[in-house]
């Protein structure tokens, strides 16, 4: 998906608490723009479903008494909707492996930030080159490595945790296929992220 489009969150919950609360958290995460749906039903689902289908889903397990996660992958609607398990009780962890990802009622602002952001980037078409899957919150960080930044000091320039920062760094190295600083200094300058007079030691 593009990075100045608004990632569309559905969140289907039964309790009024949990589901209001979780909506609220979305809407604050960092550098993240999302526009969040409160389901209270399988019927407002059903509804969300076939007139504004959501990049993200975010449901309980139990919601509308037993969640189908298997009919839903099979179903041409969820075919492209990422489903993230909401977990605010115990649940068999082999129920969750089905799910794209899972989160908990004491998962922080932070964890949910970066389980949203790795979601939106496996929606990327295969067909885009590396340079296009890029998020804007990794190019800034490729710039700060290539100025010679530890994670430290990139989590303290960006306002990010130092857990976000090596996990979008993760992110790069696995989307570009590019695992050193070197090649990372090399790809910014090609791709004219940086001049060469911002690289540390040239």
């Amino acid at each position: 998906m593009k990075n100045n489009e608004a990632i569309r969150i559905a969140v289907a919950e039964s309790s009024v608490i949990i589901r209001t609360g979780l909506s609220l958290a979305l809407k604050r995460l960092p550098n993240l723009k999302t526009l969040t749906i409160e389901l209270a039903s399988t019927d407002a689902l059903q509804d969300c479903l076939r007139t504004q289908p959501p990049h993200l889903l975010f449901i309980n397990p139990a919601f509308g008494d037993y969640f189908d996660i298997g009919r839903f992958r099979n179903d041409p609607v969820g075919k492209n909707i990422r489903v993230v398990a909401l977990v605010s009780s115990f649940i068999d962890s082999s129920l969750l492996s089905k799910y794209d990802d899972n989160i908990s009622i004491f998962d922080d602002l932070d964890a949910i930030a970066h389980k949203v952001a790795q979601l939106q980037h496996i929606s990327g078409g295969d067909e885009e080159d590396a340079s296009e899957t890029l998020s804007q919150r990794e190019r800034e960080i490729i710039i700060c490595v290539v100025k010679g930044m530890t994670n430290k000091e990139i989590a303290e320039k960006l306002f990010l945790s130092i857990h976000t920062v090596i996990t979008h760094r993760r992110n790069i190295s696995r989307k570009l296929q590019i695992h050193s600083a070197a090649g990372l200094t090399i790809y910014a300058i090609v791709n004219k992220l940086v001049e060469l007079s911002d690289v540390k030691g040239l």
